[in-house]
């Protein structure tokens, strides 16, 4: 039985163009195809947890804009909960211009706006949802202060909470004694605990480092590898499924989407990541961020063929 899950962070508006290959700095590659869809990682994963069966609340920030409507419009398509969306009045909705070339690989620049904006007072109002919800999954696509705030209450009830370390920034020691699971990638990884991975052993090592911050469970995704689980008496790797990649962008958020329902379900953690990994892989085969965001029955579809 799906519990409430609680979803905090940046929406953008991405504008892609798929290349060849991603332009060399003060280059310009032409040929490329252009497509527009909604991003950002606070709302890729909201709409990866909500069509993967969660019961989704989603708060965010946007400007007064064409972009901003759109985003509220496409939440509300999904089922999701935005009664405490935040508006701005005078910045802009975000946006986020991405490359991707043949290999699936990309490189993105963010214009964030609004969602720069989000403060503890925009989220102080949605305080007993905050209370109420069962798992609350946030990022750093929004100020850091809110991110903390929030980590505060969830802890002080002993509510899980999710933290994907994305975009990668130094993290206060006060902040991650408060999260419950966190999810890096490896650069994340690197950067949070200083270990440079390389192999195996340095990623047991990273997350080890981690742990010692105060966080409870990490886990280390690995692109096509898999993710690392590092818990209370646990160390594990989940392999990846494998398929033939069109675009990355999203891997992560889906992978965070999925892990947030499959807990908030009450799966046991290696479970919960086996449901994570394969979300994940469905979404790199299609192009887009939330477009690409597959739904139960896909993940759950015994007739699904990885490559």
């Amino acid at each position: 039985m799906t519990s409430s899950i609680l979803v905090i962070g940046s929406t953008n508006t991405d504008m892609v163009v798929k290349a060849d290959r991603l332009p060399a700095p003060g280059e310009t590659v032409i040929g490329g195809s252009f497509f527009m869809s909604q991003g950002g990682k606070g709302a890729n994963q909201a709409v990866a947890a909500q069509r993967l069966g969660g019961d989704v609340t989603f708060i965010f920030k946007t400007g007064k804009d064409i972009f901003g409507e759109r985003s509220v419009q496409l939440f509300e398509q999904e089922g999701i909960n935005i009664d405490h969306r935040v508006t701005d009045a005078e910045l802009a909705s975000g946006v986020a211009l991405i490359t991707v070339d043949k290999n699936a690989e990309n490189c993105i620049a963010v214009a964030s706006g609004a969602n720069g904006t989000l403060t503890p007072a925009d989220i102080a109002p949605a305080k007993a949802v905050i209370e109420t919800a069962s798992v609350i999954l946030m990022q750093l696509e929004i100020p850091i202060e809110t991110v903390s705030y929030v980590a505060g209450l969830a802890a002080a009830r002993a509510c899980t909470f999710i933290l994907n370390p994305a975009p990668a920034c130094a993290l206060p020691a006060s902040l991650l004694k408060n999260v419950s699971v966190i999810t890096p990638n490896e650069k994340e990884a690197e950067m949070l605990s200083g270990i440079t991975i390389v192999d195996d052993q340095s990623v047991r090592q990273a997350a080890s480092v981690i742990r010692e911050m105060g966080v409870d469970t990490v886990i280390i995704t690995l692109g096509s590898r898999g993710a690392f689980i590092s818990s209370d008496g646990m160390e594990q790797f989940i392999p990846a499924i494998k398929v033939e990649p069109v675009d990355t962008t999203a891997a992560g958020d889906v992978f965070n989407g999925a892990l947030t329902v499959a807990l908030s379900e009450g799966k046991v953690l290696e479970d919960a990541v086996r449901f994570a990994c394969r979300a994940a892989a469905i979404s790199v085969t299609r192009l887009g961020a939330q477009p690409a965001a597959p739904y139960r029955n896909e993940v759950e579809d015994t007739q699904f063929k990885p490559s």
